[in-house]
């Protein structure tokens, strides 16, 4: 399966240390060479950063054409990270993309993508019994302020059977 992510879902996930667990799901993540630069480059030094760069099942793969991420960019508001990762998520074919934020989830899914978030990622972990306890997870994503909807976190627990605190 190719999977692509963009740097948000990667870096929550390391920060709740629960990066290495991706690989249960999908053995290799491709990455732009932007989402590269904003996670390892610019982010070096920054909380998740470290176990990103480590990560030897992350690819780093550059798009054929760069222009399109500044006319994206323009376009949509978003950063080029996200934007990056839907182009490439398209001109590989890929099943999936990472993506954490709304609306840039929004335009993943307007380019006819598959899209999956940290939420997502966690329950599938959990689910699959990779991830005992889910409910923690969710707690160390709020630790560190990650932007969630808590009503998602909520809806995500009851989908599992697990009671809301």
């Amino acid at each position: 399966m190719k999977v692509v992510s963009d740097a948000s879902p990667l870096i929550a996930l390391a920060r709740i240390d629960c990066l290495d667990l991706l690989t249960k799901l999908y053995p290799n993540v491709l990455i732009s060479t932007e989402v590269h630069s904003e996670s390892m480059v610019a982010g070096a030094g920054l909380p998740g950063a470290r176990q990103i760069a480590q990560a030897e099942w992350i690819e780093v793969s550059s798009i054929t054409g760069p222009a399109a991420i500044r006319e994206g960019v323009l376009r949509t508001g978003l950063g080029a990270g996200e934007v990056s990762a839907v182009i490439l998520a398209k001109e590989i074919g890929a099943e999936l993309v990472l993506i954490d934020e709304r609306r840039a989830r929004r335009y993943a899914k307007a380019k006819g993508l598959s899209v999956i978030g940290c939420v997502g990622i966690l329950e599938m972990l959990h689910r699959r019994r990779h991830l005992a306890d889910l409910r923690g997870a969710y707690t160390r994503l709020l630790d560190i302020d990650f932007r969630i909807d808590r009503r998602a976190l909520h809806e995500s627990l009851a989908r599992v059977g697990l009671q809301t605190q």
